[in-house]
């Protein structure tokens, strides 16, 4: 099986990333990989779809840290290849981070990676379903019993009203971006720094003013739904707690929060299972739910994060299981000889 890596640039790869340890966990099972950016897709003239495509130089490193040392390295090979060539595209980029800086960027792996399920790879996510939720507002199209209350606005003043009717705070952030960036608690609607805040965010778009969640001061769980469904391994499910440091209201790793073990809870299941059909629907085969109490603040379907920590806190690595899922589609599309769609391949 061959499998691309779609990233937003080789040089933000990290050994920590989650793409890193499926990469691993695909070499590892005996699989060609390759790794592509948003500049590497070309439609020739007679219609052929071909990628620019990064390969390790003859080598097949075994630690995260020499495998991202050996896909920079100068003499890592690049070559031209037929999407026909590749089995799976695997959609790991995060289109926030390009939609400031490269905003040609952001859009790219949707739009290619549609075309590449048109000529027979398999792509996951579904780009069809990712071209869905490029913002937060694919939030808002799951069953509200899920959802903290929210409102989406670019209105100070209906801003303002809706802190006024939430004695418990409220969380403000900009409805595209991703990573804790420009998240902020704002516990009154006389605060006196609300307008500057209020100018820093909206001035890349729209804001989301979600009511705070008290629960929300214990971090919330990362939980991995594959194909639809909790991943998990012996009873040990894919999740953790993601726990912020003192004063801080955002619980993500890079800014400063820590890996916990988390309880997977029966109330926590039924939550993955009302979001179910939808992802289902619309693709989405590898997803992270973070969770707060009984309410999702997220549903990360681009770049999901944290397999290593989790393979730190309980030793599983659950990229083996979501690469055997990858191999189990290949078989199925080659049992069918073509006639399912990338859509319903992608969450079988």
């Amino acid at each position: 099986m061959r499998i691309a890596f779609f990233v937003n640039s080789i040089e933000l790869e990290t050994a920590s990333y989650t793409t890193t340890s499926l990469a691993l966990a695909a070499l590892s099972r005996g699989h060609e990989i390759c790794y592509v950016t948003p500049a590497d897709f070309i439609l020739r003239p007679d219609d052929k779809l071909m990628i620019r495509a990064r390969t390790l130089n003859g080598t097949k490193p075994k630690k995260p840290e020499t495998f991202i040392s050996a896909l920079k390295a100068d003499d890592a090979k690049m070559s031209v290849v037929d999407i026909s060539e590749i089995d799976v595209l695997f959609l790991r980029n995060d289109p926030s981070e390009d939609a400031e800086g490269r905003p040609w960027a952001a859009n790219v792996g949707a739009n290619f990676g549609r075309l590449a399920s048109e000529r027979g790879a398999i792509v996951v996510n579904d780009p069809s379903g990712l071209s869905l939720a490029q913002n937060k507002l694919y939030f808002q199209d799951f069953p509200q019993v899920v959802r903290p209350t929210t409102l989406i606005s670019k209105n100070i003043e209906e801003i303002r009203a809706f802190i006024d009717d939430h004695r418990d705070g409220v969380i403000l952030k900009p409805l595209q971006g991703s990573g804790g960036k420009n998240v902020f608690k704002i516990k009154s609607s006389d605060e006196a720094n609300l307008n500057q805040i209020f100018e820093a965010v909206s001035e890349v778009g729209y804001l989301i003013a979600q009511s705070y969640l008290p629960e929300a001061t214990a971090g919330d769980i990362r939980l991995f739904l594959m194909n639809g469904r909790p991943l998990v391994r012996d009873d040990v499910y894919a999740a953790f707690r993601r726990v912020p440091a003192k004063g801080e209201v955002r619980s993500n790793i890079h800014a400063s929060g820590t890996a916990e073990a988390a309880t997977i809870t029966p109330a926590i299941l039924a939550i993955a299972e009302k979001l179910r059909p939808k992802l289902i629907d619309d693709g989405m085969f590898l997803v992270g739910l973070d969770i707060v109490g009984d309410k999702i603040l997220e549903i990360n379907v681009f770049t999901p994060g944290g397999l290593q920590s989790i393979r730190a806190l309980h030793s599983i690595d659950f990229a083996d299981e979501i690469v055997i899922a990858l191999e189990k589609k290949v078989a199925i599309r080659e049992a069918y000889g073509g006639t399912l769609s990338n859509r319903a391949l992608a969450t079988l």
